[in-house]
């Protein structure tokens, strides 16, 4: 997909913060840190257009980008950090599970990402199974793969293929925001989504 436009929407702590119209939608799902954002700003080609940050859980919001004035990439709130307050965490659950109950028709694709050097948690895997449970259509993003050896990233992706088993669309694709492996391998399945989105027929 040639992009010709992208731009932060808004960030939304409830369903009156979203966006009025409706786009399809590629949703971003994973630990905190996992590094959703950094994916975000590869793929669009716009360094720091999603805000990174080396503090886990600064997401708190449903964050949406424009692309192309046709589609939105959502980014959620990430789960699972420890350090984070417990009023914040508690508010997490509901947030991503309103969002995924409310969009769950638009979304054309979720990708779920998962740190190379970590096996999936059980919230992954819950995460997986409710994808599947509303047949939402998902592609596990191996993310920062440049921090392990040429053999290790292998046996990363052998391994989170391996506990992750599912219903993806494809098998899990090793990523690097530093060094951009894998963007084409995700550009695939995005644009393929999205097409499908555009004319069903």
């Amino acid at each position: 997909m040639k992009i010709t436009s992208c731009r932060f929407v808004c960030s939304a702590f409830g369903p009156g913060d979203e966006p009025a119209e409706e786009r399809p939608e590629i949703v971003f799902l994973g630990r905190s840190n996992v590094g959703k954002s950094s994916l975000i700003n590869r793929l669009l080609d716009r360094k720091g257009l999603a805000r990174t940050s080396s503090r886990p859980g600064r997401t708190q919001s449903v964050n949406f980008y424009r692309l192309n004035e046709a589609y939105d990439f959502v980014d959620l709130p990430g789960y699972g950090y420890a350090r984070v307050p417990e009023a914040v965490r508690r508010k997490w659950k509901p947030m991503i599970e309103s969002y995924l109950d409310r969009h769950g028709s638009r979304i054309a694709l979720a990708l779920l990402l998962v740190d190379a050097r970590r096996e999936p948690s059980e919230l992954d895997l819950t995460m997986r199974d409710w994808l599947e449970s509303q047949a939402i259509d998902y592609l596990v993003v191996v993310t920062k793969a440049d921090k392990l050896s040429g053999n290790g990233r292998d046996q990363a992706r052998r391994t989170i293929g391996r506990v992750m088993e599912g219903a993806a669309v494809a098998d899990p694709v090793l990523f690097s925001a530093e060094s951009g492996m894998g963007e084409r391998q995700v550009w695939r399945y995005l644009d393929r989504a999205l097409l499908q989105e555009k004319d069903p027929a």
